[in-house]
């Protein structure tokens, strides 16, 4: 670890990865760095995404690029709030005046204390600054190169600043409103949630057949797994072209237990195959029902409150109509009140005693829709929200998608597939005390309630506010509650839709216009692909309400750390147990980011031991081959040995491979291609054949050891941060080429990470295409498998050896002969000329 504390106090001081005074001479590369969650800890897969972006962020610093490249933390959501409830025991209550002298300590006993929501505030900024240093001091081990002079908190003021203002401009716009109206509700957390944030978990369950009867004709069954909401029952379908019920269609059927009439009526959406093939519609039980209540404007019967409980109604007033009161009555005065899992039990029971029950419940295992954070299944409820217009936008949406480039190109299918299925507006009010603050008032009617078709807006230069703290212009705070005053709106924003709004935040947006011009688009959005439906699809969704634009111009999607049961690496699934520490302190962290380079974006990795292994045997070779070709004295000069030109050609060859796989963001293919070299051609070849010249002070020898190296460590450095660092900065780091170079040019910085990243003009253009390097090295293994075969050691010496092959082969080998002569240790040689020999055929004598 001191070694590594050490180049990090090296990176700081002289500022390596600041973007400084860049911005206006050099191209730029903005990052839009995901914010991670600092209310819990990370895990291996964080570590995995967050090294792919800095890959690509060293690479594109190496080019030239000015490079913004910020953390930001995310400690505006749910996670958030758990945690300062938990450690302080408070309650956030909006309601409440600021306490300015309030000390609260961490694990404070007896019942949770309520606080104003700025109190709640500020013993959450006391708590995150902790948890940020860990995660900082994580990320700095592993050596992202993050510019730390810069950094955001999704709740810090700019950023509430942000969100407000953004949000007041699409009100403006009409973009965004406020209405009563059905959304999905998970009762756990007591908020209304948005369809991105939605997930379907597969249920166990049961399918229950129920007789429903016909007002003159003969019944039906139905097949339902809610059978609890018969009483919201408001019309039956089946799909037209199914004739086993064209004959109902037009009809009227009487519900069981609660003897409503409801139409029959035909609709696509009816699946013949599924269950019966004839289905209630109630209010509600998933979108559909929402989506053919607002079709045919049919009647609202809500009979599941907020609390996820049967709320008590009275039949025979308002929608909740009967052609028998006293029987709907008494079957629903056994579920009042109940949860709705109670509720669906005693009905099935009911429906027994009854007869509407047919047959017995089939266990069913279904898909049903949970809050990706909660434990309970979602309800459909109706409740006054704040929206964002997506539905009217979906074909600029995706033509917004199609603006950016999206790599690996593929996932922009995900996105559009996002897109085609949208089938709400976003709803983005949170019923949470922790959050950023809607930033509204309602005006309050001289009879004391409230006018939601009042809004009243605060002034752009008093964000951020707090509508429970802060009256609106034109009124004060004694008018709060009062006829003819107002009211704030007690709601706050979705976390995404502050979060969604990360570009602006980085690009100084709008307090330095300057900046954000520069800055804006940004360059890249980099995350895994979990998130395409939430982080990415709704900052294209305000980029484009709010400037008619694009919010990046890349996105970069990587996959998942997996189980070996292929599943995602998760806190909440309990697999994510590794700790990224212990694999570091294990491995080290070149080794660490070599694991996460080696899989490419988009691709899912398993926790591989060996890959681990794999990487620390590279960082270990690389710093031994530094050793050995530095450490030869003597003058280098322009390399013009045959083998040397030949293994400059080949790499030459590599670095032009190489960029074109960074070009294509294919950072897995770069580090494979230049592993293999390295340890073939450079390693086990070269190195080897090389040595005899090298310790007698050839100076083409010596000059194209330190060219190569010195192109080697720059290929490498994006991976392997510590030791590349480590050689171009070590005791005779003076004989890289580049060093010297860079020393003069950029003494500020002096870091193998600001060094150019190699271009294949850098090395010469010969007319060696390798081929007596490549006979070269058939020969040296000839020779080895020779010993090998007599049972003898690689420095075993050799009396004679005989090498048979074509003219032009050994004409091709006669230039390196003394090279390879060397290598095997072999006293005298005989070359055999055999126009039939493809490859050369090696004897040895000892």
């Amino acid at each position: 670890m001191s070694d590594e504390a050490e180049w990090q106090q090296f990176w700081d001081e002289r500022k390596v990865y600041d973007h400084g005074d860049e911005l206006d001479s050099k191209p730029r590369f903005v990052i839009d760095t995901p914010p991670p969650t600092v209310s819990g800890s990370l895990h291996i897969g964080h570590v995995f995404s967050f090294t792919h972006t800095d890959l690509m962020a060293r690479y594109r610093r190496m080019q030239g690029d000015c490079v913004v490249y910020r953390m930001g933390w995310d400690d505006n959501g749910l996670p958030t709030d758990r945690r300062v409830q938990n450690v302080f025991n408070v309650r956030c209550d909006p309601s409440l005046p600021h306490d300015p002298g309030l000390v609260r300590a961490t694990g404070s006993d007896g019942d949770p204390l309520s606080v104003s929501r700025s109190n709640y505030l500020e013993l959450a900024d006391s708590l995150i600054v902790e948890d940020e240093r860990k995660f900082k001091e994580l990320w700095q081990r592993l050596a992202l190169s993050l510019d730390w002079s810069h950094t955001y908190a999704t709740i810090d003021a700019h950023s509430r600043r942000v969100s407000q203002l953004s949000f007041l401009d699409l009100v403006d716009k009409g973009e965004a409103y406020t209405r009563e109206s059905v959304t999905m509700w998970d009762a756990g957390f007591q908020t209304a949630v948005s369809q991105a944030e939605v997930e379907d978990r597969e249920h166990s369950g049961f399918m229950h057949d129920i007789r429903f009867d016909v007002e003159g004709g003969e019944g039906f069954v139905i097949g339902t797994t809610r059978p609890e909401l018969l009483a919201a029952c408001i019309a039956v379908i089946a799909h037209p072209g199914d004739q086993r019920f064209a004959g109902l269609f037009g009809k009227t059927a009487l519900t069981p237990l609660f003897r409503v009439p409801v139409p029959i009526m035909a609709h696509e959406a009816a699946d013949p195959e599924k269950g019966t093939g004839i289905m209630m519609v109630c209010t509600f039980g998933d979108i559909s029902d929402v989506e053919r209540w607002r079709e045919w404007d049919l009647p609202l019967r809500e009979m599941i409150d907020r609390r996820g409980r049967i709320k008590a109604v009275e039949w025979g007033s308002g929608p909740w109509t009967t052609n028998d009161v006293a029987s709907a009555t008494a079957a629903y005065s056994e579920i009042a009140g109940l949860g709705v899992n109670a509720a669906r039990k005693r009905v099935v029971e009911l429906l027994r005693e009854s007869g509407g029950l047919v047959g017995e419940p089939v266990g069913v295992r279904r898909p049903v829709r949970f809050y990706e954070k909660g434990d309970r299944p979602l309800e459909f409820v109706t409740s006054r929200q704040w929206f964002i217009n997506l539905l009217d936008h979906r074909e600029a949406l995706i033509t917004k998608g199609r603006q950016m480039r999206w790599h690996p190109e593929h996932f922009l299918k995900r996105y559009e597939n996002w897109v085609d299925g949208l089938n709400q507006d976003w709803c983005v009010s949170r019923q949470r005390p922790f959050g950023v603050p809607i930033p509204v008032w309602y005006r309050v009617d001289a009879q004391g309630d409230t006018d939601f078709d009042a809004v009243l807006l605060p002034a752009r230069d008093s964000l951020p506010m707090d509508p429970g703290m802060d009256a609106p212009p034109g009124f004060d705070a004694g008018q709060r509650g009062q006829p003819n005053g107002f009211v704030g709106d007690p709601d706050v924003f979705d976390t995404w839709a502050t979060s969604s709004l990360t570009p602006l935040i980085v690009s100084g947006w709008p307090d330095d216009m300057e900046r954000h011009a520069k800055l804006y688009p940004n360059t890249l959005r980099p995350h895994a692909h979990d998130i395409i439906r939430t982080w990415t699809f709704y900052s294209v969704v305000r980029a484009h309400l709010a400037f008619d634009s694009i919010p990046f111009t890349d996105v970069a999607v990587s996959g998942f750390m997996v189980d070996p049961d292929r599943k995602k690496f998760s806190k909440s699934k309990g697999n994510a147990t590794i700790l990224p520490t212990e694999m570091i302190d294990q491995y080290g962290v070149d080794a660490t980011r070599y694991f996460a380079g080696s899989a490419g974006l988009g691709v899912d990795a398993i926790d591989d031991p060996s890959v681990f292994k794999e990487g620390k045997r590279l960082v270990t070779k690389l710093r031994n081959a530094a050793r050995l070709a530095l450490s030869f004295d003597g003058p280098g000069e322009t390399p013009s040995h045959p083998l040397d030109l030949a293994l400059l050609t080949r790499l030459r060859s590599l670095v032009a491979d190489v960029g074109i796989s960074w070009d294509k963001w294919d950072h897995a293919a770069a580090l494979r291609r230049t592993e293999s070299w390295f340890w073939a051609e450079y390693c086990d070849n070269y190195l080897e054949l090389v040595k005899s010249r090298a310790y007698a002070g050839d100076g083409s020898a010596l000059a194209t050891l330190r060219l190569s190296l010195d192109i080697l460590v720059r290929l490498f450095a994006p991976f392997l941060a510590y030791v590349t660092e480590e050689v171009w900065n070590g005791e005779r780091s003076h004989l890289l080429p580049s060093v010297t170079a860079i020393v003069e040019t950029d003494g500020k910085h002096r870091s193998v990470h600001r060094a150019r990243f190699p271009q294949p003009d850098e090395l010469p253009q010969t007319a060696q295409d390798g081929a007596s390097f490549g006979v070269a090295v058939a020969v040296t293994a000839g020779i080895r498998k020779g010993k090998a075969d007599q049972k003898l050691g690689v420095g075993a010496e050799v009396a004679h050896v005989e090498v048979t092959a074509a003219a032009g082969t050994l004409d091709r080998l006669r230039p390196v002969l003394g090279d390879v002569l060397a290598a095997g240790k072999v006293a005298a040689h005989t070359l055999t000329e055999d126009a039939s020999v493809v490859d050369p055929v090696v004897r040895i004598t000892v």
